[in-house]
């Protein structure tokens, strides 16, 4: 088969995809699905996007560069400072904008950002990963170059993109390094396996902890008088008249009797299986299990302990593949050899109580670490006159020159 004919086909192959992508979200609306896979009822499920979400989303980003004393400084006069930092598009705040890229990230597996510009006039906009496909174009068939190419439909419309017009964030379970599997498709079972035992206690509070019934009676009645005359019992049961003030009685007709089969939860273990599966979802997401509510095994010494366990064991990851996209996508190779580069403000998740801030500055300023006025600029105050000198104990002598005080003088007294 020719290339070109080869290509027209995956084409259509792609166009027939977003079809039934179409149909799928159609069926969804008019509930004639069932379960729907996209439901977000699952409270731990949810509680986790909302941990993740939120935590990208009150991080300040900040572009950096390296000084020439191998300090670093706050590039505030780049165009891409404030855009970043404060408003990516003209619709979302920053806080509002890398917490819905997180959420897509983490629900769909990917999370696509397209570049609209450069300099002063770029705009950041997130696509829908349902509309996107990604192509390996070693054949050259897209473009001159063998290259990834990001294929979006928005309609009628199909657009196509290089790499490096696609800001792309992947989960850690990734089997080729291009695209990322979510969380929800590793663990189905067990999101689905949850969502079915809500269900469950739904109806179960429903049906006033009732769950089925045995009903005995004497004669012979045909199919549909039996469904008929459990119909009406089932109303009762049910509480279905209850606006017609009949809640907790249900007539019988002689020689009936209804015998209720209960289901005990606690013969079940359904309390423990339910936690069980909660705390694996939950682990799947790298979310601890204080989070989700969960204090019985929790064992941080402080707030602070807690905070810098979640840093370390989940969003340090999280936040290292974002740091580098956005740099390698965003800055020219000369502004990367200049030293520009985006970085996470983390201090803002791991910030101590009052007094342990200002003791651990005050150690900082009192070691030449932190001018005054940075220490002051970490509290949000304004700086003071003379206050960007560094400052230090008095004591304090380079090592070179360490044990020069105990060295005797030379006598020049001839």
């Amino acid at each position: 088969m020719k290339i070109t004919k080869r290509f027209k086909n995956a084409y259509k192959a792609f166009k027939n995809n977003s079809a039934d992508i179409e149909l799928e979200h159609l069926l969804d609306f008019l509930g004639l699905k069932g379960v729907n896979k996209d439901d977000l009822s699952e409270a731990t499920y949810f509680a986790c996007l909302k941990v993740l979400s939120e935590s990208i989303g009150k991080l300040p980003l900040k572009l950096l560069k390296y000084t020439d004393k191998n300090g670093v400084t706050a590039a505030r006069d780049h165009p891409l400072y404030r855009i970043l930092k404060e408003r990516p598009n003209p619709y979302m705040t920053a806080s509002t904008f890398w917490s819905t890229v997180e959420y897509n990230r983490n629900h769909f597996g990917n999370a696509y950002i397209l570049i609209d510009g450069a300099g002063e006039d770029t705009k950041l906009w997130i696509l829908d990963d349902r509309k996107m496909q990604i192509w390996y174009d070693d054949a050259r068939l897209l473009g001159e170059n063998a290259d990834i190419y990001y294929l979006y439909s928005s309609g009628s419309k199909f657009y196509k993109f290089g790499s490096e017009e696609i800001l792309h964030f992947k989960t850690s379970h990734t089997f080729d390094g291009i695209t990322g599997v979510s969380v929800r498709q590793q663990l189905k079972t067990s999101i689905q396996g949850n969502l079915k035992s809500q269900e469950l206690l739904n109806k179960m509070y429903e049906n006033g902890f009732t769950a089925k019934a045995v009903v005995q009676y004497t004669g012979s009645l045909s199919d549909d008088n039996v469904k008929t005359f459990i119909s009406g019992i089932e109303d009762y049961a049910t509480g279905k008249l209850e606006n017609e003030g009949i809640r907790n009685i249900i007539p019988m007709p002689l020689g009936a009797t209804l015998t209720p089969l209960n289901i005990k939860l606690a013969d079940n273990q359904f309390i423990e299986v339910k936690q069980y599966s909660a705390l694996q979802i939950a682990s799947a997401f790298g979310i601890k299990p204080y989070q989700i509510g969960d204090y019985t095994k929790s064992s941080y010494a402080s707030a602070e302990a807690q905070q810098l366990s979640f840093y370390v064991d989940t969003l340090l990851y999280i936040l290292k593949q974002y740091e580098e996209e956005i740099s390698y996508k965003l800055l020219s190779q000369y502004e990367l050899d200049q030293g520009l580069h985006f970085k996470f403000n983390i201090s803002v998740i791991l910030r101590a109580d009052l007094k342990t801030q200002i003791e651990t500055l005050s150690t900082a300023v009192g070691n030449f670490i932190y001018t005054p006025n940075e220490a002051r600029a970490l509290l949000d105050m304004e700086a003071k006159e003379g206050g960007d000198k560094l400052l230090g104990n008095g004591a304090s002598i380079p090592v070179n020159l360490a044990g020069i005080q105990y060295q005797k003088g030379d006598d020049t007294n001839e």
